[in-house]
């Protein structure tokens, strides 16, 4: 049994939002040492997201207290469609993009969890082996669709109109709960509000076929808002990504340390393992020295040790310092391109060229005026070095590998020009 309280742990970090049964949940936790949990993931994309890291930290923080995770990617699940969260039917992915998503994700789960006190299986194990009379006498049988009707994540898709397919989701996400619970001992599922009929099913489904004494529990996470009232999850470019290809470990920590002071408090208790009194310090620092933003600091640097290890993080914090100092002498092509994917950016050829048509040409200065003007100014600095000589003469061969000239005017404005 762990000593550790992780009931009273979630509460404080608000990481709770519903809960099946909290006082059968805390005198099991307290009794037995065989405590098992799983939250699931469908295969529908090559990566997760930020916004799937959620019901993944608490699975996280139950594995810290020595408790033992697992989790289900839906293979099977994954071939259907989720319903939840969608006002119409999903568009159906080939199997050969399913298996090598499910490689994938499999690949980070490996990398979040270890592989010590840790199970990933995938539903079509036994999904995959199913018949269709066997589903329909075996489990069909035991659902109502007055109930079925009722849960939420169906009842808003009414309207607009939901298949078979989807609709029987519910059913095969129960199926997978009996399973877990019956073949590894798996006691609670976890996941996003949206999944409480989906949980509560597979509760319904375990009791029915094993009697109303097997413990069972069902626990989901509130949505998380930002202090603007919109979605947390989602940067000015879209998805932040946990593939590192998709979004680069700069751009990652890049999203934490821009976080809103209103909110950084929040993202501390949910997503870094820090003490209740290290984030009760860094909280005290946001309303007395909030110039310094040492609370998304510590949070940019937690989270993306985290998702990236340490030589993630290392080089998040190389590019930032680069970028901040505009020494980007020190960066590789590599980092580069990783630091100024979302710069403005501009095309050149390989031919040397004169500073100020090199700058009108792409479109950095309006005119040829302008870039004298700004050149004698000491505003612009080629990839690093500050120019202040208008006939200096830029040569896209002469750093990165000869793919990139990185020009900055003023403090902070780059733009990344592609040698072509």
């Amino acid at each position: 049994m762990a000593n550790f309280d992780i009931l009273e742990d979630l509460k404080w970090r608000g990481a709770i939002n519903q809960e099946t049964d909290p006082e059968g949940l805390r005198k099991y936790l307290e009794e037995h040492d065989d405590f098992a949990l799983y939250c699931g993931t469908d295969p529908t994309g090559d990566s997760l997201h930020i916004g799937h890291l959620i019901p993944f930290m608490i699975l996280k923080r139950f594995q810290l207290a020595g408790y033992k995770p697992v989790i289900i990617i839906g293979g099977g699940t994954g071939s259907i469609g989720d319903p939840s969260g969608r006002s119409t039917e999903r568009v159906l992915q080939s199997e050969a993009t399913i298996h090598e998503n499910e490689e994938k994700l499999t690949a980070q789960m490996v990398k979040l969890f270890g592989t010590e006190n840790f199970k990933i299986v995938n539903n079509r194990e036994w999904l995959g082996k199913m018949s269709l009379l066997a589903f329909l006498r075996d489990y069909g049988k035991l659902f109502q669709i007055n109930n079925m009707l009722n849960k939420e994540v169906v009842a808003s898709r009414l309207e607009n109109g939901i298949s078979f397919t989807e609709f029987s989701y519910q059913i095969l996400q129960a199926i997978d709960f009996y399973i877990l619970n019956r073949d590894h001992g798996v006691q609670m599922q976890i996941g996003g509000a949206d999944q409480w009929g989906n949980i509560t099913a597979g509760i319904d489904l375990i009791h029915r076929l094993e009697g109303q004494e097997r413990p069972a529990f069902g626990l989901t996470i509130p949505l998380m808002l930002k202090a603007d009232g919109t979605k947390f999850g989602k940067s000015a470019g879209g998805a932040v990504w946990l593939d590192p290809e998709k979004t680069s470990p700069y751009e990652f920590y890049q999203f934490w340390i821009n976080q809103d002071d209103r909110d950084v408090v929040k993202y501390l208790k949910y997503f870094t393992f820090l003490s209740h009194e290290e984030i009760d310090e860094l909280a005290e620092k946001v309303k007395t020295e909030p110039w310094k933003r040492e609370a998304q600091k510590r949070l940019a640097e937690e989270v993306t040790k985290f998702v990236h290890g340490e030589a993630g993080l290392d080089e998040a914090k190389t590019i930032t310092k680069a970028l901040f100092s505009g020494n980007v002498k020190s960066l590789t092509t590599k980092q580069v391109e990783n630091a100024l994917a979302k710069a403005p950016s501009a095309d050149s050829t390989s031919e040397p060229k004169n500073l100020v048509d090199f700058l009108v040409d792409a479109k950095i200065e309006s005119s040829k005026r302008q870039a004298r003007e700004d050149i004698k100014n000491g505003a612009i600095y080629i990839n690093g070095d500050r120019v202040q000589d208008v006939d200096f003469v830029v040569d896209p061969a002469a750093a990165f590998d000869g793919k990139f000239v990185i020009v900055r005017k003023g403090k902070k404005k780059y733009t990344l020009v592609h040698v072509k």
